[in-house]
C-alpha cells in the first residue's frame, strides 16, 4: 500500500484540520527495570522455565501497521489505527 508524505487531517491541539506528516509507528526499545519486566524475569528465573507457552506456529502472515501524523502547526503527534498489510510504503 502507498501512503502519502503528507495528509491534510483534524489535528485536537489546533481543534481544526492542519497538514500532517506522515510516518511509520515504531516501538520504542523496552525498559529492563519496568516493573512487569522485572516480574517475568523473576518468574523464569530457576526451573519451571518460562510462564506462559512460548508459540511455535505463527498464524497471521502479516502485522498490523499504524501510521504516526505529527501536525505541521504545533508538533502535535497523534495515530491512525492499525491497518493489517504486507508492505506500506510512504511517499
Amino acid at each position: 500500500m502507498k501512503a502519502p508524505k503528507e495528509i491534510r487531517t483534524y489535528c485536537p491541539k489546533c481543534n481544526k484540520h492542519t497538514i500532517h506528516v506522515v510516518s511509520l509507528y515504531r516501538d520504542g526499545r523496552r525498559r529492563a527495570l519496568a516493573r512487569g519486566e522485572r516480574a517475568h524475569e523473576r518468574e523464569r528465573k530457576g526451573y519451571g522455565g518460562q510462564k506462559y507457552p512460548l508459540l511455535r506456529r505463527k498464524a497471521k502472515t502479516t502485522k498490523k501497521q499504524s501510521l504516526k501524523l505529527q501536525c505541521k502547526n504545533c508538533g502535535h503527534i497523534i495515530q491512525r489505527e492499525g491497518i493489517r498489510l504486507k508492505k506500506i510504503t510512504i511517499e
